[in-house]
């Protein structure tokens, strides 16, 4: 009998704010595999910031996402057919699979899929705290904040998969670490289970002096590296408290995945306290993902690394949670369970 596999595609370019009707369920039969592929039955799909700026018809990093095609991701998965040299049935692998149940791959492209140890590290945290998010957690943190201990890092999305690992990551380097984030609960969870010294919560604080002012209190002796997710007004803020030779890691600018413009107030502080700013995709920095994952993979192999999954049930779902995660629904990395 054959395999039917579902597939969301991108049906239509979102106009300002996404919604689920940019998005069609499909069901295509999974074709016979030809020598050198491999079939995954993906167990998990990761979703993620980043996909909503694929979703424009508009110059970036990278080539927008094609209408009618499979919504581009990163999976989790098990091998369940091979006729790879390199890959066997029951392989658990990590590749970008896709926002679909099976993939089809030919595995013999270098990098398209890689094989996971999950003796140790549950499957699911190779998308999360040992994956594609905690190394941009670790890269921003390391090579562009370089932070010494007993210096103040602020990270915006603190209670994010990237913003969890980066506060984390400092604190193992002897930072005070101070998180934003969205409402009361999500705060005192950073506090309490992640381990950040302070966070605050920029719901109750909606003018620039208000949130500066709370950034004064949480960050007496200024902020040395700041790790930015969002932009806008909380980037402001930020600016306002930094120190002299202070460094900013560009990450995400959620504030205006929808086109919004988002005007800086005071770039003159870029040159009175002679900051440096550095944007980066971590993709274009492989060279470093071996140091990174073994320093992610031990602490979470050793229980000194904490994180949390927002899981969705079922692929019909992704939609719905991905508008979730763009509006700050999600603790923690934002997941979609397939099987």
């Amino acid at each position: 009998m054959t395999t039917m596999n579902r597939q969301i595609l991108l049906a239509s370019r979102p106009a300002g704010e996404p919604s689920a009707d940019n998005f069609r369920l499909v069901e295509t039969p999974v074709p016979a595999l030809q020598e050198g592929q491999v079939l995954v039955r993906n167990h998990f799909l990761s979703l993620d910031p980043y996909m909503r700026g694929r979703m424009n018809d508009s110059k970036s990093y990278a080539q927008p996402q094609p209408l009618d095609a499979v919504m581009i991701g990163g999976t989790v998965g098990e091998v369940v057919e091979s006729r790879n040299a390199h890959f066997q049935a029951g392989d658990k692998v990590v590749g970008m699979g896709g926002w679909q149940e099976y993939l089809v791959v030919d595995a013999n492209q270098r990098g398209v899929l890689q094989k996971v140890d999950t003796t140790h590290i549950p499957l699911s945290a190779y998308l999360g705290a040992v994956g594609m998010p905690g190394v941009t957690g670790w890269y921003g943190l390391v090579k562009i904040i370089n932070p010494k201990a007993g210096e103040t890092v602020v990270v915006s999305a603190a209670s994010g998969a990237v913003g969890g690992a980066v506060g984390q990551l400092a604190k193992v380097r002897g930072c005070r670490v101070v998180g934003l984030a969205g409402g009361p609960e999500k705060c005192a969870q950073v506090v309490g289970e992640l381990g950040f010294d302070a966070c605050i919560d920029y719901k109750a604080h909606p003018d620039l002096k208000s949130l500066s002012r709370a950034l004064k209190e949480a960050c007496p002796d200024g902020i040395d590296g700041y790790f930015e997710n969002v932009g806008g007004m909380i980037l402001d803020a930020v600016m306002l408290r930094s120190n002299a030779f202070s460094r900013i890691a560009f990450c995400g600018m959620i504030a205006g995945y929808n086109g919004q413009p988002i005007p800086m107030a005071n770039p003159s502080l870029i040159l009175v306290n002679r900051m440096k700013l550095e944007g980066f995709i971590v993709s274009e920095h492989m060279e470093v993902w071996p140091e990174a994952l073994k320093e992610l993979g031990t602490l979470v192999a050793t229980g000194k690394f904490k994180y949390r999954e927002t899981v969705a049930q079922g692929l019909a779902a992704a939609p719905e949670a991905f508008l979730g995660l763009l509006k700050g629904r999600n603790f923690g990395k934002q997941l979609v369970k397939l099987v």
